[in-house]
């Protein structure tokens, strides 16, 4: 005998709809697992924390006074001595009374010569600048003749330039020579000497004033 199934029975109709849902829960158990976080449990132990007992610092409290003012000073009394006017006084007579035909002398005050102030300002640049007498060649020229090279130097093999420096006064004299920067070995003593042997110069001029001029002179030492 032949055993016959209802259609509505029948599931394989639906295997394709139940793979479907069972896909879909699969995917859906997944997902929550890769979304599922788990935390580390802390336990907080209260029994172990410390309190510090910092003892509070007071700040003693001074007593501060203030003195009273001093009293104000006494007023003081000025006696006034009374003295009686009986001081004699010598008359004296001006006699302003002029004749008109007498020749008055006319006052004419004393001329007073103006002093010359000496300026005490150096300058170092000024309009026209100081000039040794016949220029720059003379100036080499002197120098080269009235310079003795230092026996210390000329053993000891010592050459260069030494730098000096002096101001030259309204009048063309030289003073104020001094080193700026030396070689040793008797040069700067000899560069000054002969500096401070100049004849006078042509004084600077600024503004058409004499004025003192600040110059720099190197002095040069070659041993041949």
């Amino acid at each position: 005998m032949e055993v016959k199934k209802s259609p509505k029975a029948d599931l394989e109709n639906k295997r394709t709809i139940f793979m479907q849902v069972g896909l879909v829960l699969a995917l859906a158990v997944v997902f929550l697992a890769f979304e599922y976080k788990s935390y580390d449990k802390r336990t907080l132990d209260i029994a172990q924390r410390v309190v510090e007992d910092i003892p509070e610092e007071i700040v003693p409290i001074t007593d501060q006074t203030v003195k009273p003012p001093p009293p104000p000073p006494a007023a003081q009394v000025t006696v006034l001595q009374i003295v009686e006017d009986d001081v004699e006084v010598a008359d004296i007579e001006i006699n302003a009374d002029v004749d008109l035909k007498e020749a008055i002398e006319v006052y004419v005050p004393p001329v007073r010569e103006e002093e010359e102030v000496v300026e005490t300002e150096i300058f170092t640049v000024v309009e026209s600048m100081p000039e040794f007498p016949g220029g720059a060649e003379q100036m080499m020229g002197f120098i080269a003749k009235n310079i003795k090279y230092p026996p210390m130097a000329r053993e000891s093999g010592i050459q260069g330039r030494v730098f000096v420096n002096f101001v030259v006064e309204p009048d063309g004299r030289v003073s104020n020579v001094k080193v700026l920067r030396g070689i040793g070995g008797g040069c700067d003593e000899e560069a000054i000497r002969v500096v401070e042997s100049m004849p006078k110069w042509t004084p600077g001029r600024q503004r058409g004033k004499a004025v003192r001029v600040s110059f720099n002179l190197p002095v040069r030492f070659t041993l041949q």
